[in-house]
């Protein structure tokens, strides 16, 4: 999550030095840090500790998915939200005339995130850096996704695309 010792100390309540010392295997942290730790990352302890995922796959149900957005934008998390996971994989939809984003919205993503996203239905319009990309059904784009961008359906229907953002793999 590019969080410094600091940081996670700040949300988890549990001390730099404790964490770090669980961090280099020093000490084992009783349940409650543990649990600490796990809430400062956004996950619960079974999530941290990957008990929940012993076979090595994790299926995300269709009504399980994580969704968001509002009515002009809505949106669902495909991916499970697992420790470790360095990609997002998220369904968008649009109504038309809407947009993900205003113009001057700041980035979403952490520094050095790359998307990838692919349209499924209708014409889809992708704006960043103030150059917009025309995009049709099947087609997609990749981009600096920490860079102001925003995604606008031109069209008269719902417009769907699939994204892909992959956190932290471009080196500034």
């Amino acid at each position: 999550m590019q969080l410094s010792l600091r940081d996670l100390s700040e949300r988890s309540g549990v001390s730099a030095p404790m964490i770090s010392q669980v961090e280099r295997g020093e000490t084992s942290p009783t349940l409650t840090v543990g649990e600490r730790i796990a809430a400062g990352l956004e996950l619960n302890l079974s999530q941290l500790l990957r008990l929940d995922e012993s076979d090595g796959v994790a299926v995300v149900r269709a009504k399980e998915r994580r969704r968001g957005g509002s009515g002009e934008h809505r949106y669902e998390v495909l991916t499970p939200p697992l420790p470790g996971l360095r990609a997002e994989v998220s369904l968008h939809s649009l109504a038309p005339g809407a947009s993900t984003a205003g113009p001057g919205d700041p980035p979403m993503h952490e520094p050095g995130s790359r998307e990838t996203a692919v349209v499924t239905d209708g014409p889809l319009r992708f704006v960043c850096g103030g150059l917009a990309h025309e995009l049709a059904e099947g087609d997609a784009v990749t981009f600096d996704a920490d860079l102001p961008h925003h995604f606008e359906n031109p069209g008269s229907a719902e417009a769907r695309f699939y994204a892909v953002v992959a956190a932290g793999l471009r080196r500034s």
